[in-house]
């Protein structure tokens, strides 16, 4: 996985958008941004990935596929779905298997975005709480293994007054103030 700050400026948002500031791991672990890298198996099974869900508590699992053909006309309004920032109640746990696309995340306290980009391999926790957005690459397809601790659901809460204060978002803040 490669790090580092997003550009801010207007154009696709499946353009890398590097700013040339690479962001160190350091800085991803201060927000609570975990990852690993391991190589994704021809025909399974997924030991070294089975081990982590393990030490972390994950018990399901599915596989989600974003490509054009895929989701044909609902395909820009899911992009453009995944995109809008939002934070989840649950640890979002991707582990991608084909493909590639970029995950955002907010940096506390600047606000800043730090775009992540994965590819095949890659395998990103993001904890509950943190505000980030998703994005394919130009690309357009990615394959990616949703690792869950209880049963699956992808619930996104858009950034508002009211995901300022929930609980979850909340304690994520608690958990990244440095004192």
């Amino acid at each position: 996985m490669r790090a580092y700050y997003f550009d801010d400026l207007p154009g696709d948002q499946r353009l890398p958008h590097d700013s040339g500031k690479p962001v160190n791991d350091n800085i991803l672990e201060s927000i609570g941004v975990l990852h690993w890298y391991i190589p994704v198996p021809a025909d399974g099974p997924y030991p070294a990935l089975d081990d982590v869900a393990k030490e972390r508590g994950y018990k399901n699992r599915d596989v989600i596929t974003i490509t054009r053909e895929g989701l044909g006309e609902l395909y820009e309004a899911k992009l453009k779905i995944f995109y809008e920032e939002h934070m989840h109640e649950d640890e979002e746990i991707r582990y991608i298997l084909k493909g590639s696309g970029f995950f955002d995340v907010r940096e506390h306290p600047t606000d800043s975005w730090i775009r992540c980009q994965l590819d095949a391999g890659d395998l990103m926790v993001l904890p509950a709480g943190i505000y980030h957005r998703f994005t394919l690459d130009e690309k357009n397809a990615i394959v990616a293994m949703r690792l869950f601790k209880d049963e699956p659901k992808w619930t996104p809460y858009n950034r508002s007054e009211a995901t300022d204060v929930n609980p979850h978002r909340v304690e994520y803040l608690n958990s990244v103030i440095v004192n």
